[in-house]
């Protein structure tokens, strides 16, 4: 990533702290001693992904872009703060594109959540609100996105520590009606998003990256109760 990134941007990156991040080194201690709670993930669902626990790495993951997060908020004052992961392809352009992007956009109006790269869940709306740019739908992946700094504040104040879930759902569900209803009561939409129409990043494959992800063990259900019933 050190040499894939733009020099002209400040870059801090989650390697650098001693965040429970490792889904590997994760355990139900180390979350509870950092005051993290997890979200009742597991329901009863056709969605595989619901139905099954969550996974450390799913967890670390989450927890390390709300340390993103909270970082941002507390340092520096740009009104723009990017967040890649270190899978993410970056177009040969991609500093230029991004500022001409932003440019046109702060003059159409505000807006909160800029994806950079997604992988589309369910068709985006039909019209593009701006040549080169999309209202998203339900989206996966966050790889490379961008917040503005109202949106940090925003963002923060949902209290994720309090009931993590992966953040490929945490996001989605504060800009759209989420499809479940117990993370859309939990996180209801408030974010005005976007996305770059082609992206301006990529993702490598998961064969030839890995998956920190998805290579961790589940979260075991620390009593009964653990499961709740889709309504």
């Amino acid at each position: 990533m050190t040499s894939t990134l733009p020099p002209e941007l400040k870059v801090t990156f989650t390697s650098d702290w001693s965040g429970p991040f490792d889904g590997h080194d994760l355990t139900r201690n180390h979350l509870d001693a950092a005051g993290y709670t997890l979200f009742p993930w597991q329901i009863e669902s056709d969605n595989l992904w619901w139905a099954r626990p969550l996974k450390y790495g799913e967890v670390g993951c989450t927890l390390a872009h709300l340390a993103c997060w909270r970082d941002a908020a507390q340092t520096g004052d740009e009104p723009f703060v990017i967040v890649l992961e270190d899978d993410a392809v970056l177009l040969a352009a991609f500093l230029e594109q991004l500022l001409a992007g932003l440019h046109r956009l702060t003059r159409r109006g505000p807006f909160d959540l800029l994806y950079l790269g997604r992988f589309p869940l369910e068709p985006d709306h039909d019209r593009p609100v701006l040549e080169g740019f999309v209202s998203p739908a339900y989206s996966h992946c966050t790889f490379g996105y961008l917040l503005t700094r109202p949106a940090l504040d925003l963002v923060l104040a949902t209290h994720l520590e309090e009931a993590v879930v992966p953040v490929d759902e945490f996001l989605p569900s504060l800009y759209i009606d989420h499809p479940r209803p117990d993370l859309r009561a939990r996180f209801p939409r408030q974010l005005t998003a976007l996305a770059f129409d082609p992206p301006l990043v990529s993702q490598r494959p998961k064969g030839e990256a890995g998956s920190d992800t998805e290579d961790s063990a589940f979260v075991k259900p620390t009593g009964t109760g653990s499961r709740t019933r889709r309504r």
